[in-house]
C-alpha cells in the first residue's frame, strides 16, 4: 500500500480549507487506487478546522491528521492542544518535529521525544519528520542515512523505554529540499528510504512503521521511483486536489 499524506500547513482559509477536503473527499470516494486499497490518504488542516474536515471526510477513508501536539495531556500550558483532546475529536495521525517546528520554533530533539511519547500514549500514530538538518551541502545517502536514523532512534527513546512502541509513519525531508522548486534527486530519495526501512526492521518494537517522501515531492516521482517509494508526504504541489488524483493516478498505473 502506497501512502499519501498532505499537510496543509497555515497557507489556506478556513473556507478553503474545507472546499479543498471536499474536493480530496471525492476524489478518495471514487478513485480506484483508494478504493482497491493500493494507496490511503491523509490529510493534515489546522487545528481550528480538524472537526469540520473530519465531518467532511466521513465515509472517505481519508485519515485525519494533526500538525502538532503538545508534549502534555493537561494543565496550565496555553495556547497548547493535547494528544488526549486530538484522538477525542477524531485525529489518528500526528505530525511531530517537522524542519519548521524546529528552525521557527526552536523545538529541539527532546521536545520531539516528548512529543512521541505523548502521541505513542494517546493512542495516536506518530508521524516523524527526520532529515538533514543543513542546507550547506547535500550529503551522500549513507552519511543521510546515519543521520536520520539517530534522528529517529532518539525521537522514539523515552516512549520505547516506556513499552508504548508501536508503528509510526517516518517522513524523510532534507532540510535542503523543503520549499525547493523539485524534490531530491531520485536515486538520493529511494537510497535513503531504503535506508530508513532497514533501519525500522531492526526495531521489532516499531513493526509496522511505514516511510514516506517529503520535501518538495510531487506528481511524477512515484513512477520514477518504479516501485521504490512508499508514499509521498506532500506539500503546496497538493494545493490543487488535481494533483492528489494525478498521483492516486500513478499508484492505480503502477
Amino acid at each position: 500500500m502506497i501512502t499519501i499524506g498532505v499537510s496543509l500547513k497555515t497557507y489556506f482559509s478556513h473556507a478553503r480549507t474545507l472546499e479543498w477536503a471536499g474536493a480530496v473527499a471525492e476524489i478518495a470516494r471514487r478513485h480506484p487506487a483508494t478504493r482497491s486499497g493500493a494507496a490511503t490518504l491523509f490529510v493534515a488542516p489546522t487545528f481550528p478546522a480538524l472537526v469540520p474536515v473530519r465531518d467532511v471526510l466521513s465515509g472517505s477513508g481519508v485519515i485525519l491528521a494533526a500538525q502538532d501536539l503538545s508534549w502534555a495531556d493537561e494543565g496550565a500550558f496555553t495556547g497548547e492542544v493535547s494528544g488526549t483532546e486530538l484522538r477525542e475529536i477524531g485525529v489518528d495521525l500526528v505530525e511531530i518535529g517537522h524542519a519548521e517546528r524546529r528552525s521557527l520554533f526552536h523545538e529541539d530533539d527532546a521536545t520531539v521525544t516528548a512529543k512521541v511519547h505523548a502521541a505513542f500514549r494517546n493512542h495516536l500514530r506518530p508521524l516523524l519528520c527526520v532529515g538533514e538538518t543543513t542546507r550547506a551541502s547535500r550529503p551522500g545517502a549513507a552519511d543521510a542515512v546515519a543521520e536520520v536514523t539517530a534522528q529517529l532512534d532518539r525521537g522514539v527513546s523515552t516512549a520505547v523505554a516506556d513499552g508504548l512502541g508501536g508503528a509510526l509513519t517516518v517522513a524523510y525531508e532534507p532540510v535542503w529540499a523543503i520549499g525547493a522548486p523539485a524534490p531530491a534527486p531520485d536515486d538520493h530519495i529511494v537510497a535513503v528510504l531504503a535506508g530508513i526501512e532497514q533501519h525500522l526492521a531492526t526495531r521489532s518494537e516499531l513493526r509496522g512503521s511505514t516511510v514516506l517522501y517529503g520535501g518538495s515531492a510531487g506528481p511524477g516521482l512515484l513512477t520514477r521511483g518504479a516501485g521504490r517509494i512508499g508514499g509521498l508526504f506532500l506539500g503546496r504541489f497538493a494545493h490543487d486536489p488535481a494533483a492528489v488524483e494525478a498521483i492516486l493516478d500513478e499508484v492505480a498505473a503502477g
